[in-house]
């Protein structure tokens, strides 16, 4: 008996009504690697450089909120830098992802990812860099382009900043054993002078 090939909208339908249809073709069912399509995401990595002393200096500017006189012997400089256990080395993360919705899951990715960068390098003492998506599928659904032009037209504000509840002997000990990164939670991280635009609201693409 042949099966009937069902169109795009009665897959889509048949996901919604049909129970067992979804355990058996859903997106979970894609994710847990039962199909041959991978998961959107599958693989971050990350790669370290040196810092010049130039850019140690500024970063000892940066995080101590004050403007520190900068000696003109270079060794003086150093010994400065290292006493107050400046980074000596800059830290980027890369992340795969195979399909991409630039509306709803992209800012959440970045986010995320961006996260991830600045939890690794305060566990390693190394100054957080480039963050790099490696995009696959990236796309905008037909039905989220009002509310992307809408989010695209606004007034940016100023950046938050992210401040860590735990302490720096704590994020020693991860450097050790990035494991423990999955002990962390939400209560373990402030972020000020976070503002927000009212939500735009875009419904869910299947």
């Amino acid at each position: 008996m042949e099966t009937k090939k069902l169109t795009k909208e009665e897959f889509l339908e048949k996901l919604k009504t049909d129970k067992e249809f979804y355990k058996k073709y859903g997106r979970k069912n894609i994710t847990e690697g039962k199909q041959v399509l991978p998961p959107c995401h599958y693989s971050w990595q990350v790669y370290t450089r040196e810092l010049s002393q130039e850019e140690r200096y500024n970063w000892y500017i940066k995080t101590n909120n004050k403007n520190v006189s900068r000696s003109s012997n270079q060794f003086d400089m150093d010994d400065i830098l290292n006493t107050n256990n400046i980074p000596k080395r800059a830290i980027s993360l890369m992340w795969n992802q195979r399909s991409v919705d630039t509306f709803l899951g992209l800012p959440f990715n970045i986010a995320s990812y961006g996260l991830l960068l600045e939890i690794i390098a305060k566990a390693v003492n190394m100054v957080p860099d480039e963050l790099i998506g490696n995009l696959g599928d990236t796309h905008l659904y037909s039905n989220h382009v009002e509310q992307a032009r809408e989010q695209i037209f606004r007034e940016p504000y100023s950046l938050p900043n992210l401040v860590f509840g735990k302490t720096d002997e704590f994020f020693k000990s991860l450097g050790e054993d990035l494991s423990l990164i999955t002990h962390l939670d939400n209560t373990d991280f402030v972020i000020e002078n976070y503002q927000s635009h009212p939500t735009i609201k875009a419904p869910l693409s299947n």
